[in-house]
């Protein structure tokens, strides 16, 4: 029976002399990245009861303004693949961070349904640089048996970022309004920029790099040097679809949570904006911990020597077991038994999300991960301007939340079911 041992369960290669820190600063780069990017985002959802009575909107002004993000980051995710595969992770990233950090604080201009589409799209836009471009980063500077983990990081950005968001708005907009909100959480980005362009190298530029951690980094084998790949011979590929069409649904569900969360603990239990502070802090926290933990699990098993590929999917099946739960938290009349059920489930998800996209890393050579994943994050997107309309009328026609809820469990079990049949089994050779 394998025995999991919980130091190496958590640091992956903790068993592994120390080689260096270079690739623990660029993990810190991406993980600040990500949480200022879900900072950002989840400014619309915080502020949406206050703006909705103060501009007037309807459950279906706001579904409008989550569509145009949502329809934006579509393309985005396809846009930005292909860029950052062009340009580069350093180029590609920092130019995206400028773009959403300005659409960000344009929020704060303006007033009408359209202003606020038209700032959600930009918004949109350039966000899916952040997930391609850590993606890219983990890839380049992780070995696979650091990499869930590493994914695992800073991936838990997400839940840090939304966990700030919380305390973060409500003050601002109670001391300054709502606009300077906008304004102070785009301006967050500026900083960021300043720290990549000093301290973001590739593998073999970085100055200090030892011999000993670049050989480390690169123990799965260098990559080599081949001329851009078309984008129809990666439409060929088996993992291009096994990932994107597994990966679609369970990305809706996480839009779900972002952008209603906030308004469904307010409306079924009561709660102001100064009250959805310790609730949602306690939501991503625990967000945070099965993020690293998710990823920790299959990074435990692959030391261990499991195959890649059935590690990540039985830790997969485990963040299954315990989103379960997420039937019942409508009907749980206690705030905080309702908060404790979420807290498992989000945390749960975001142990599945570490090893989802470290399946492509695992399964494509580096050159092309970006491209496969914005197309798999086009169809997540596209499938969650489906969820924005949805989850609007469903509102608007019953109040309730009860049947959007109960659907979620099967979401992740048809797409593992979908990863199972169609993942290939050995890395697709390009």
């Amino acid at each position: 029976m394998m025995k999991l041992n919980l130091g190496t369960m958590f640091i992956p290669g903790s068993n592994v002399k120390s080689v260096g820190n270079k690739r623990w600063i660029i993990l810190s780069l991406l993980f600040f990245a990500t949480a200022l990017n879900y900072i950002d985002r989840q400014v619309i959802g915080l502020l949406k009861p206050t703006i909705a009575e103060e501009l007037h909107w309807s459950e279906m002004d706001y579904a409008n303004i989550v569509f145009y993000f949502q329809l934006a980051y579509s393309i985005g995710y396809v846009t930005v693949g292909r860029f950052m595969d062009v340009v580069g992770n350093k180029k590609g990233f920092f130019a995206c961070v400028g773009v959403w950090s300005i659409a960000c604080a344009v929020h704060g201009l303006v007033r009408t349904v359209s202003g606020f589409s038209a700032a959600r799209f930009f918004l949109g836009l350039a966000e899916p640089g952040n997930f391609t471009g850590c993606l890219k980063g983990a890839s380049m500077w992780f070995p696979k048996s650091e990499r869930a983990f590493a994914i695992g990081i800073y991936n838990s950005g997400t839940n840090v970022g939304a966990m700030l968001a919380p305390f973060l708005i409500p003050w601002i907009t109670i001391v300054w309004g709502w606009q300077w909100a906008f304004y102070i959480t785009g301006g967050l980005g500026f900083i960021w920029l300043i720290a990549w362009a000093l301290y973001y190298h590739n593998v073999n530029d970085y100055p200090g790099l030892t011999t000993e951690e670049k050989t480390y980094i690169q123990s799965d084998g260098p990559e080599p040097k081949v001329e851009k790949v078309p984008y129809s011979k990666i439409l060929r590929l088996r993992t291009t679809w096994a990932f994107g069409i597994g990966n679609l649904m369970p990305m809706t569900i996480f839009w779900f949570y972002l952008f209603w969360l906030p308004d469904f603990l307010a409306k079924t239990h009561g709660i102001k904006l100064m009250e959805l502070g310790f609730p949602l802090m306690a939501i991503y926290l625990a967000a945070s911990v099965g993020s690293l933990i998710g990823g920790g699990i299959s990074s435990s098993f692959i030391a261990r020597g499991m195959k890649v590929l059935k590690a990540r999917k039985i830790a997969m099946l485990i963040s299954i077991l315990f989103i379960l739960p997420i039937m019942f938290a409508p009907s749980v009349s206690s705030l905080w038994g309702c908060t404790a059920i979420i807290c498992v489930v989000v945390g749960s998800h975001q142990g599945w999300t570490a090893n989802m996209w470290s399946l492509v890393t695992d399964s494509l050579p580096e050159r092309v991960v970006g491209s496969v994943y914005g197309i798999a994050g086009f169809l997540g997107s596209v499938a969650g301007m489906g969820m924005a309309k949805t989850v609007g009328y469903v509102l608007q026609m019953t109040g309730s939340y009860y049947s959007l809820f109960l659907g979620i469990p099967a979401v992740y079990c048809i797409s593992l079911l979908i990863l199972h049949l169609f993942m290939p089994s050995e890395p697709e050779k390009i």
